[in-house]
C-alpha cells in the first residue's frame, strides 16, 4: 500500500530508550551522541538494569529520565519498562554501547512520516566500528555487511538500532521478558510483529556505531549461548523460514562446506585423497563468499582480509555445530514431552 502524502508533515514524537548494565565509557559516548543529534529526541529514557558502576548516576547527570532496577533482569524487561514510561509516538531502542549519527533520529522520523503503514524499522551498524582490535573490527564490519546486502523487507527486529510505533509495540505485548539475557528477544518480537501483519523495514542508511570491544571468549560465548542456541529454538518452535539475514542459503551451504573441509583434512591422514576434497571445499567457500571477502578487501585491505577468512570459516563451524546441537536438544525435549503425555496416569 502506498504512503499517504497527507501525513508526510505530521510531527511524530520520539522516545529514545536505552537499557544499561555497567555501561562504562561507551555509555557516556552513547549519551553524548544523543546530545549532538540534529533532531533532538522528545524523551530519553534510561533503564538501569541493576548496574553496579553508577551508570544510572551518569544518566541522571545527562538529564535523562532514569528508572532503576535493583538487580539485573535483562534488556527485554528494561526496554518494556522504558516503553511504559514513554508518551511518545515512536520508540527508538538503542544499546548502551552504540552512538547515533547526527541525523539518525531525523532519518527515523522521516521514514515513519513518509510511510504511514510502516510499523517498525531497523538500521545497521556503520563501517567504522569503535574498538580498533582486529576481532571487533571484523565482527562489527561483518554485521554491517550483512545488513547492507539483506532485503529491505525485514522479518526481525533489532534492539541495538530499532524503532517502532508505540501502538504497534503495545498491541503485540512488547518484548518477551522470559529472555533474561541479551539474546534473541528482539528477533522474537519481530516474528510476532510479522505474524500480526505489521510491516518491518530494514533502512540501510540509518546507522549507528558499535563501540563494543570483542575478545575471542566474549564473542564465542555471546554468539553460541546468547544467539545461536536460543535462535535455533525460536526458529524450530515457531517454524520460521531460514532465509533472513545470516540464515540464507549461501550461509547454509557454507556451513556444509566448512564441515566437509574440516572432516577431509582430519581424514586425509588415513586417505590422502581426502586432502584434495578438502582443498576443493575450501575453494568452494572462497567462491561462494567472494562478495564478503571483496567487501573486507575494499574496507581494510588484503592483509586484513586474509585474517578474516579463517575466522569466517570458524564462524560457520561453531554456528553450524550450535544449530545442530540446539536442534537435537529441541527434538529430544519434544520426544520426552510426547512420551510423558502417553504414560498412563497414576492413581
Amino acid at each position: 500500500m502506498s504512503s499517504n502524502s497527507g501525513h508526510a508533515s505530521k510531527p511524530l514524537s520520539i522516545a529514545v530508550i536505552v537499557p544499561v548494565y555497567n555501561g562504562g565509557e561507551s555509555f557516556r559516548r552513547c549519551l553524548d551522541s544523543l546530545r549532538q543529534s540534529s533532531r533532538q529526541p522528545d524523551e530519553v529514557i534510561v533503564v538501569a538494569d541493576g548496574d553496579t558502576d553508577g551508570s544510572w548516576q551518569v544518566a541522571e547527570d545527562y538529564g535523562t529520565r532514569v528508572f532503576r532496577y535493583d538487580s539485573a533482569g535483562g534488556p527485554a524487561r528494561a526496554r518494556n519498562q522504558g516503553a511504559k514510561l514513554s508518551q511518545s509516538d515512536l520508540l527508538f531502542f538503542i544499546d548502551a554501547d552504540v552512538t547515533v549519527g547526527k541525523d539518525t533520529i531525523l532519518s527515523i522520523e522521516k521514514a515513519f512520516q513518509e510511510d504511514v503503514n510502516l510499523a517498525a524499522l531497523i538500521g545497521s551498524y556503520d563501517d567504522q566500528p569503535g574498538a580498533d582490535n582486529f576481532l571487533s573490527q571484523y565482527k562489527n564490519l561483518f554485521h554491517h555487511y550483512t545488513h547492507q546486502v539483506s532485503s529491505e523487507q525485514a522479518s526481525t527486529f533489532w534492539g541495538a538500532c530499532g524503532a517502532i510505533r508505540a501502538e504497534a509495540f503495545r498491541a503485540v505485548g512488547g518484548f518477551d521478558e522470559r529472555y533474561r539475557k541479551p539474546c534473541v528477544e528482539d528477533i522474537e518480537l519481530g516474528y510476532r510483529l510479522k505474524r500480526a501483519g505489521y510491516t518491518i523495514r530494514l533502512c540501510k542508511h540509518i546507522q549507528v556505531k558499535h563501540l563494543k570491544c570483542w575478545q575471542p571468549v566474549s564473542l564465542l560465548r555471546a554468539e553460541i549461548f546468547y544467539r545461536a542456541l536460543p535462535w535455533t529454538e525460536l526458529i524450530l518452535s515457531q517454524s520460521q523460514p531460514m532465509n533472513d539475514l545470516n540464515l540464507d542459503r549461501t550461509n547454509q551451504l557454507s556451513v556444509g562446506l566448512s564441515f566437509m573441509a574440516l572432516g577431509c583434512l582430519v581424514g586425509g591422514g588415513i586417505n590422502p585423497f581426502l586432502w584434495i576434497v578438502a582443498v576443493a571445499a575450501m575453494i568452494g567457500l572462497l567462491i561462494i563468499n567472494q562478495r564478503v571477502y571483496r567487501f573486507f578487501w575494499r574496507k581494510r585491505g588484503p592483509l586484513f582480509t586474509l585474517r578474516v577468512i579463517p575466522w569466517h570459516w570458524f564462524y560457520f563451524l561453531y554456528g553450524g555445530a550450535a544449530f545442530a546441537y540446539g536442534t537435537m536438544i529441541y527434538r529430544y525435549r519434544q520426544f520426552a514431552t510426547l512420551v510423558d503425555s502417553q504414560r498412563p496416569s497414576q492413581v
